[in-house]
């Protein structure tokens, strides 16, 4: 298994482990259990690790991110909305 193989894997796994907390919090608009602060930072981690994928021109890392990172404001955004 090559390297890029192994950064799909865990790209994918990382990603979709994320998907049902973000479809629940889309679906219920219920945030009250979620931190902002570690949205804020979670959301600006992402960047990073997309930005670093770009460079790196890793495509395991920039599509996971790209959709990691529109669940995570999607979800930054109702917290901000709905508090």
């Amino acid at each position: 298994m090559s390297g890029e193989w192994v950064g799909y894997v865990a790209a994918t796994l990382t990603t979709v482990a994320f998907v049902p907390q973000a479809v629940k919090t889309l679906r219920t608009r219920d945030t009250r259990g979620i931190s902002l602060g570690m949205y804020v930072v979670f959301t600006a981690g992402l960047c990073f690790w997309l930005a670093y994928g770009i460079v790196l021109h890793s495509w395991p890392m920039i599509v996971s991110n790209i959709i990691t990172l529109v669940l995570a404001l999607l979800i930054l955004g109702l917290k901000l909305r709905h508090g």
